[in-house]
């Protein structure tokens, strides 16, 4: 088994919060807050700081695994994006999609959610491309 990088499982996390700060503000912010039906005021009224913490600490969960996939796989920097970007697409995805299903969410906030995985699992894909 490879080596596994704090440092890099922190910054591949870091990625993955950074695309959701910018999907969910300037990209869309306002039209997901629209398909999930929250106000201005019920987002203003929430512990950010609790949400915004226990997101992070699943993003690190997230980074953690896929340190553990590289170091038992070593793959190359394309392996990397392509392991990373296919987390997204075919577990995560599906997976939301799955939940949503069942809640009777739309397609279009199935799109934007979905969306911002398989970005979010790119840009921690190529911190680890990167980085090691």
């Amino acid at each position: 088994m490879g080596d596994i990088s704090l440092l890099t499982i922190i910054l591949g996390a870091v990625a993955f919060f950074a695309v959701g700060a910018i999907w969910y503000s300037v990209l869309f912010g306002k039209a997901w807050q629209r398909e999930v039906g929250l106000s201005d005021e019920t987002i203003g009224n929430a512990n950010m700081p609790l949400i915004f913490g226990l997101c992070f600490l699943f993003e690190l969960l997230i980074s953690t695994m896929l340190a553990h996939q590289f170091a038992m796989t070593n793959p190359s920097d394309r392996g990397k994006m392509m392991i990373a970007i296919g987390y997204g697409a075919t577990l995560m995805a599906p997976a939301i999609g799955i939940n949503y299903l069942y809640q009777r969410r739309s397609g279009k906030l199935f799109a934007i959610d979905a969306g911002h995985f398989i970005v979010g699992m790119a840009a921690m894909g190529a911190v680890y491309a990167l980085m090691d």
